[in-house]
């Protein structure tokens, strides 16, 4: 979580709030890349907070890297996501509006490299787990359809 949306907490506890996220789709021959999260216990892509002064796709790059061990490069935009309410495990509510985007890996190997990751892995798009919430799920099924610049 970055210092601004702790900052935003403090000042509106759980109450719902708009927050601004990035994602990142890598895609390889092994599949796709996901992220067993630390606070629910669920797979996603890697993805996180959009930091104040810091692009979009600056933060998926950023996030890839912190929780795979991956440096990734942006190769595309799969979409916009904003429609949607998530409840976290503490009790806060967003509205995320997510910017996912498709990836491809430029160096490392994939591990859990921070405290929001238990495990990484990739995955055949075929064979994915169910995913954290329905964001995520709409932009794995508009990944797995080909679908670039989606909007929701």
């Amino acid at each position: 979580m970055s210092d601004y949306v702790g900052w935003l907490r403090s000042q509106v506890g759980n109450a719902p709030v708009q927050l601004n996220f990035a994602a990142a789709c890598v895609v390889s021959d092994e599949g796709v890349l996901l992220q067993r999260r630390g606070d629910d216990g669920a797979w996603g892509f890697p993805g996180g907070a959009i930091e104040l002064g810091e692009s979009a796709a600056e933060a998926a790059v950023r996030e890839a890297e912190e929780e795979t061990g991956l440096q990734v490069q942006v190769v595309g935009l799969l979409g916009v996501y904003t429609k949607y309410r998530h409840v976290y495990p503490n009790g806060d509510v967003a509205q995320p509006i997510t910017v996912f985007f498709r990836c491809s890996a430029v160096r490392g190997r994939p591990r859990a490299a921070d405290e929001e990751t238990l495990e990484v892995r990739y995955f055949p798009l075929t064979q994915v787990p169910p995913l954290t919430n329905p964001q995520h799920q709409d932009a794995m099924s508009d990944l797995r359809l080909g679908r670039t610049g989606v909007f929701r």
